[in-house]
């Protein structure tokens, strides 16, 4: 096989040898410069002509020292060979074998580092597991960790927006034949080896990691760069999360600076303020572009109070205490106008910092299956949602979101946790007729400040709850089996109850 790929040197006499930057991904390093969707706001000023897509600036690092690596995966684009699947196993052979090129190259110090946001981030950890001896530091910038759970199957619901998208335009680009990844999602639509494939040994990670999360890319990158974090060995790592369009906040000089600081550090064994670094420096967002960042020491918070929100369908309200009177709501789940929705007013600023769960009684009218779509939402004084920015280009974001087939209610007890559920995905479990089942919905983490008087809205509904044109590019479930309508049960024997993370401050969580 051969691996193409573009090698940016340096220019500079003085320095003979140079760290290395690997930027591994499938759109093609002959698309330069790149092209940005409309609404990323990435500014042409901060990039140069070389720039591949949510890969590392050649021209910047260069300058500063490094040599950078740009590839084509095998099989894709210019590169030889067959595809063997993306983001699994065989692809990372593949990178775990250009690491310990590099790092033995004439030019090179010895020391390899990857970046780059998405599928460039992906794929560090899947390189990273194997463990090369020559990489030195990775930093994954929005990068999901289970492709299945996270990238393709929502709560069991088949994401069709982006996943139908990716595989016509850039995984088809090639000289020789690839994996129909389409007809492998619909193949393989609960869990198998394939997708077990595509999760990367994160607990075999041990390098230093610089990981920036988001809570913008509710339904791509967000759950599983915090997962990478958590479950990574390693003992020199830093976790960054903002609440901002994410190509924009990879580019923006202050943050490629810091990214610089990082490598110099573990690239080039410069002394400087990264081991001086919190562990965990997090956006506290009030609404979009309004937020304030501060230091934790850890993820999740260890502070963290999970307080349960019971739902009361017959006040259409979320309560502190249970609910004694048992009630219902319906909604007709082929409308995408119709759903359930709950709110619940705070009496306090409240900051909301974390995964939140949902545990719901549902029943399917003349049905055998639901699909059931969550968001989350801040509601202001005057009773306006507020928006946040989602998806790398989108104005009009959620606080988060969450789903579930119910047919795929089953829980993995040993991994489940009070404030996240985990899925086993193995099997379908169809509702019999007039059946009402428990089901636990994890909500993707969010970061948010509720101030007094405001209001967090739950709502629960049979589709998608945002709306957009046919071709925009979007997280959305278009293939849903939902049929008839949907019945949410609470009170009295239906405990259904929202856990949402509340933060104290650090003065009341000492004293």
């Amino acid at each position: 096989m051969q691996l193409l790929g573009h090698v940016f040197g340096i220019v500079n006499n003085r320095c003979k040898t140079a760290p290395v930057i690997i930027g591994w991904g499938p759109y093609g390093k002959h698309l330069m410069p790149a092209v940005w969707f409309p609404g990323s706001d990435v500014r042409p000023e901060w990039i140069s002509k070389y720039a591949i897509f949510e890969s590392p600036d050649p021209l910047y690092w260069t300058r500063h020292g490094y040599a950078v690596i740009n590839v084509d995966p095998r099989g894709l684009w210019m590169s030889e060979g067959t595809m063997r699947g993306i983001m699994n196993s065989a692809e990372a052979e593949d990178v775990h074998d250009l690491i310990e090129w590099a790092g033995q190259q004439e030019w090179s110090n010895g020391k390899v580092g990857m970046t780059g946001v998405s599928y460039f981030a992906i794929i560090e950890w899947f390189a990273a597991a194997t463990r090369p001896s020559h990489l030195a530091a990775i930093s994954p910038w929005e990068g999901f960790s289970d492709r299945y759970r996270e990238g393709v199957y929502h709560g069991g619901i088949l994401e069709t927006g982006l996943n139908g998208r990716w595989w016509t335009r850039y995984a088809k680009a090639s000289l020789s034949e690839t994996e129909d990844g389409w007809a492998m999602m619909h193949k393989y639509h609960v869990w198998s080896d394939y997708w077990a494939d595509g999760v990367a040994d994160l607990e075999k990670i041990e390098v230093p990691a610089y990981i920036v999360a988001s809570w913008t890319d509710q339904g791509l990158h967000t759950r599983g760069t915090l997962e990478g974090f958590k479950r990574i060995a390693s003992k020199h790592k830093w976790l960054e999360v903002h609440g901002r369009k994410k190509w924009e906040y990879q580019y923006q000089p202050e943050n490629v600076e810091r990214l610089r600081l990082f490598f110099d550090r573990f690239l080039k064994g410069m002394d400087n303020e990264v081991s001086q670094w919190p562990k965990v420096r997090l956006e506290v967002r009030e609404r979009a572009y309004v937020g304030e960042f501060r230091a934790e020491e850890e993820w999740p918070i260890a502070r963290t109070k999970y307080q349960r929100l019971y739902l009361d369908a017959g006040a259409n309200q979320l309560s502190e205490s249970s609910v004694a009177t048992e009630s219902e709501v319906r909604y007709n789940s082929e409308v995408q106008e119709s759903r359930a929705a709950f709110d619940y007013q705070f009496d306090h600023d409240t900051e909301l910092i974390g995964h939140m769960r949902l545990h719901l009684w549902v029943e399917a009218d003349a049905a055998e299956d639901m699909d059931l779509f969550i968001a989350v939402d801040k509601i202001d004084r005057d009773g306006n949602r507020v928006n946040f920015p989602w998806f790398g280009m989108h104005m009009d974001g959620h606080v988060a979101l969450g789903w579930l087939r119910v047919s795929h209610r089953e829980l993995d007890e040993t991994r489940s946790t009070e404030y996240q559920p985990w899925l086993k995905h193995e099997r379908q479990l169809k509702l019999k007729p007039g059946e009402i089942v428990p089901v636990d919905i994890e909500i993707w983490p969010s970061g948010t400040l509720f101030r007094r008087g405001e209001k967090l809205r739950l709502s629960i509904q049979g589709s998608d709850p945002y709306r957009y044109p046919p071709e925009t590019i979007v997280i959305a479930h278009a293939e849903t089996i939902n049929t008839g309508e949907h019945i949410v049960r609470t009170g009295g024997r239906y405990d259904s109850y929202l856990v949402v993370p509340v933060i104290p401050s650090k003065q009341l969580a000492t004293s």
